[in-house]
């Protein structure tokens, strides 16, 4: 009775001291530039950023791809993995060693027969006094943070992957239509000209050139075509669906005629540090250093002395007849403390508290990395969907210029009063004003997505979203080691 009031005054005195390595720090944010920071508006929706282009096939395409996308699903794995990892770490709170053992013996020796049977339960238990199992709990609890928010980068990504893709399938599709609709024109043009030869009022010269450029305007089609293949086709592994499948909701209700979605950003429009932090990826950064940083703390515990509890209960018989009948049952207990010091180790401790603290500093880097790479994600979109629209403004000017200027040229053509090059040449610029202003609109699109995306727009869908799909939670239910309730977590 005295050994055991011993052992639980050991237990009391060494239990819950603190833990060794660092406590970490959430990193600082001087790398965002002075105005984000003081400003503490954060007005900006991102929750479902893509509505802004008021446009329903795109709706469609990004709730489809939430529900199908294979990274998402596969991240939703990793999230698993993860809490699994977490499981195993929080297991070593309790005793360590946890066994039943049984052994019997036979024997003969000198004509005589012999025979042992042993049974036990043993018990040891690691006491934490220096944070090492509670350091790798805090690593392990931070890593798994860290692949949620890596779930809503991928979802993030996913979300910008199928708006980019889908604005240029739609801008390949109005450029298309702009070179159809300039192949009539130079057909037309063509006609007259072939007219004009024949009456003798031109040269041969004059046909040719305008065979050349209704030529080369048709030359255009197939890259054009080809650029909308792709683009379908990268939709359709963002979606997780078939090409043909996709291309069904690309054509809906037979909408060839939409073409590029448009959008204008209120032009008060201003970022805050707050929002900038929230992205899914620096968050990440900010988790996988914090894990870095508890992993000091655990590999410095191994410098010190680890104390133990230990115990064994049993029960012990033998018997030299050979017969287990006459054996007589002995039960018999044992416990105490103990410990373990792992002394000469030659600096390998050392040298990896070092590597461990190496490795943390290593992660802050990463994470200013990260918010260098959000700063200039931000300024880059921002900027260039201001200078887009000045230029898409100027090119509209332009593109109605070269319409009148066309107008004109072809009328004054039929009349002798200008040269078929003056002709030629305002067909060339209408042709490429038409699809240079195609282009910009797309690109005022894209910037805007750029923009949300590099908000991190869109991660709270994700994270409200079911991340374990039913499919994938059926199947893992079935393998039998999991429960539902796990998987709905």
């Amino acid at each position: 009775m005295k050994s055991l009031f011993y052992i639980l005054f050991f237990v009391v005195i060494f239990s819950g001291c603190s833990k060794v390595g660092i406590d970490f720090q959430k990193p600082s944010v001087s790398q965002i530039p002075k105005d984000w920071r003081d400003n503490n508006q954060t007005g900006v929706e991102t929750l479902k950023w893509w509505e802004i282009f008021h446009d329903k096939t795109l709706n469609t395409l990004i709730t489809k791809a939430y529900r199908q996308n294979l990274d998402l699903r596969t991240a939703a794995m990793r999230i698993l993995q993860a809490r699994a990892v977490l499981g195993i770490t929080e297991g070593y709170k309790y005793p360590q060693q946890q066994s039943i053992n049984s052994s019997a013996l036979f024997g003969y020796k000198n004509s005589k027969s012999y025979s042992a049977l042993d049974l036990n339960f043993d018990l040891g238990w690691e006491m934490d006094i220096w944070g090492m199992y509670a350091r790798g709990i805090e690593s392990s609890q931070a890593l798994l943070y860290a692949s949620m928010m890596s779930y809503n980068d991928i979802a993030v990504s996913i979300t910008a992957e199928v708006a980019r893709n889908y604005i240029e399938y739609r801008v390949a599709q109005e450029r298309i239509h702009y070179a159809k609709k300039n192949i009539k024109i130079q057909e037309k043009v063509l006609h007259i000209t072939q007219v004009q030869y024949n009456a003798g009022n031109v040269s041969e010269l004059d046909m040719q050139q305008a065979k050349t450029q209704l030529y080369l305007t048709k030359s255009s089609l197939p890259a054009l075509e080809i650029q909308k293949i792709k683009n379908r086709n990268a939709l359709a592994v963002l979606l997780g669906m078939t090409p043909n499948e996709v291309e069904k909701i690309l054509d809906k209700d037979g909408k060839n005629d939409k073409y590029t979605p448009s959008v204008v950003l209120d032009e008060d429009f201003k970022v805050s540090a707050a929002e900038l932090q929230r992205r899914p990826d620096i968050q990440a950064a900010e988790y996988v250093a914090h894990s870095k940083s508890a992993k000091i703390g655990l590999s410095e515990a191994k410098l010190y002395p680890h104390f133990f509890l230990f115990g064994t209960i049993g029960i012990g018989a033998s018997d030299i007849t050979g017969s287990w009948n006459s054996f007589g049952n002995g039960i018999y207990v044992q416990a105490g403390p103990g410990f373990r010091w792992d002394i000469f180790q030659y600096g390998r401790i050392k040298n990896e508290i070092k590597l461990r603290d190496a490795e943390f500093q290593e992660s802050l880097i990463a994470y200013n990395k990260k918010v260098l790479e959000a700063v200039r994600d931000v300024s880059n979109a921002i900027n260039g969907y201001r200078h887009l629209l000045k230029e898409y403004e100027y090119n509209q000017k332009a593109t109605d210029a070269t319409q009148r200027a066309y107008e004109l040229s072809v009328a004054q053509y039929q009349n002798g009063l200008v040269s078929y090059q003056r002709l030629l040449t305002s067909i060339e610029k209408l042709t490429k004003s038409q699809d240079l202003s195609v282009q910009i609109k797309g690109n005022i699109a894209l910037d805007v997505v750029l923009l949300y995306k590099a908000l991190g727009g869109g991660w709270k869908i994700a994270d409200e979203a079911k991340k374990i799909k039913d499919t994938d939670k059926q199947t893992l239910i079935k393998h039998g080691y999991w429960k539902e309730e796990e998987l709905n977590e």
